[in-house]
C-alpha cells in the first residue's frame, strides 16, 4: 500500500518536470466517491452542489434515498452513467468556478468544506465574502496550489480530498497510544461523521465516552506504530470497561476483568449501523464478537478496535467496499 502511494506522488512530480511540489501539495488528491450510507461534510457539499444545479434535495449530510435520486437525475442531465454514486466524474460536473461576490448553494458547499477541513467557523450563508476569499486563499497556500482566492476545479478537488477532524464533544475522548498526539486524529469527512454518529448513539447507553486512538495524519502518509492508517479510513478505538472508565482508567484487553463485552458489542453495532455498506471490517480479537460476525481476528488487536471504513470506489483496493 505504501509503495503505491509513493508511486502516485512520484507521478505527480514527473508531471511538473521533477520539480518537487510544496510540502502540503496533494499530488494524490482525488474527489472522494460518496454513495448511499455515507455521511459528512462531503455529502453536505454534494447536496448543496446538486441544489446549485437545480436538484431538489435536503442538505442534511446524509446520503439517503433522496440524494441518490437527485444524483441520478443530475447524472442523466449531464450524460453520465446514472448510478446514483457521486464519483470523480460526477464531482467534476458538479463543481462550478466561484469567486468573491458570488452567492448561492455552491458557495454554501464551499463554506461547509472549509469549516470541516480547515476547522473554521464561517457562516454557511451562501455569500462569497472577503472572509471566504481569505479562507480559500489560505487553503490554497496550505495545499501548495495557486493562491488566488478563486475556487475552481483544482481547489475543489484538493479541498474535497483533504481530511476532517473529529468533534470530541461527540462522546469521544482523545487517546495517544503511539506517541502521535493530536496530529494523528484526522480522517476523511465520511469516516469522521460516521464515527461521530455512532458514538453519539452510544452515548444514549450511559456507558461513558469512547476512547479515540490514531486515525491518520492530516494529509495521510506513513504513521509511526501502524502498518496502515495512511488514507484517512482507519480509526482505532478502545474497548469499553465495566466501570465506564475507559477514558480515565488503564487500557484493557478483551481478556481483562474490567472488560465489558455487552457494552463493546453495543459500540460495534452502533458503528456498523451508522455507516451501512461502508464498514469493511472491525479488527478486535474478542472470540464471542468474532463468532457473532461483528469483529474479525487480527494479530495485536486484543486491546483496541480497528475500524476500517470503505467507499464504493477507492484508488486503493483495500478500501473499496
Amino acid at each position: 500500500m505504501r509503495r503505491r502511494v509513493g508511486m502516485l506522488v512520484l507521478a505527480g512530480l514527473l508531471l511538473v518536470g521533477l520539480v518537487p511540489a510544496p510540502a502540503d501539495a496533494y499530488a494524490n488528491a482525488f474527489f472522494p466517491t460518496q454513495s448511499s450510507g455515507n455521511r459528512g461534510a462531503d455529502v453536505t457539499a454534494i447536496q448543496y452542489l446538486l441544489q446549485h444545479h437545480g436538484q431538489s434535495v435536503p442538505a442534511d449530510g446524509v446520503f439517503g434515498a433522496s440524494t441518490v435520486t437527485a444524483v441520478k437525475a443530475f447524472q442523466t442531465a449531464k450524460g453520465l452513467g446514472a448510478d446514483g454514486i457521486a464519483g470523480p466524474q460526477t464531482w467534476g460536473a458538479l463543481v462550478p468556478l466561484i469567486r468573491l461576490g458570488d452567492s448561492g448553494a455552491a458557495v454554501r458547499a464551499l463554506q461547509v468544506e472549509l469549516n470541516a477541513k480547515r476547522r473554521l467557523n464561517l457562516a454557511v450563508d451562501g455569500v462569497y465574502s472577503q472572509a471566504v476569499k481569505d479562507a480559500v486563499t489560505s487553503f490554497q497556500t496550505h495545499a501548495g496550489i495557486g493562491a488566488d482566492g478563486i475556487t475552481g476545479p483544482i481547489t475543489w478537488k484538493n479541498l474535497a480530498w483533504h481530511y476532517d477532524y473529529p468533534d470530541f464533544s461527540a462522546n469521544l475522548c482523545d487517546k495517544d497510544p503511539d506517541g502521535n498526539g493530536t496530529t494523528a486524529n484526522w480522517a476523511t469527512a465520511a469516516a469522521i461523521a460516521q464515527l461521530e454518529r455512532a458514538t453519539r448513539s452510544f452515548a444514549s447507553t450511559n456507558q461513558g465516552p469512547v476512547p479515540y486512538g490514531d486515525a491518520s495524519f492530516e494529509h495521510g502518509g506513513d504513521i509511526p506504530g501502524h502498518g496502515s492508517h495512511e488514507v484517512g479510513l482507519d480509526i482505532d478505538l478502545w474497548p469499553i470497561r465495566t466501570d465506564n472508565a475507559q477514558c480515565t482508567g488503564s487500557r484493557i484487553t478483551w481478556q481483562s476483568a474490567t472488560y465489558d463485552r455487552a457494552a463493546t458489542r453495543q459500540l460495534v453495532q452502533a458503528i456498523r449501523a451508522a455507516a451501512p455498506g461502508h464498514v469493511r471490517f472491525i479488527f478486535f480479537n474478542d472470540p464471542t464478537l468474532i463468532s457473532e460476525g461483528l469483529t474479525t481476528h487480527e494479530a495485536n488487536h486484543d486491546n483496541h478496535l480497528h475500524v476500517r471504513y470503505c467507499e464504493k470506489v477507492h484508488p486503493h483496493g483495500s478500501y473499496s467496499c
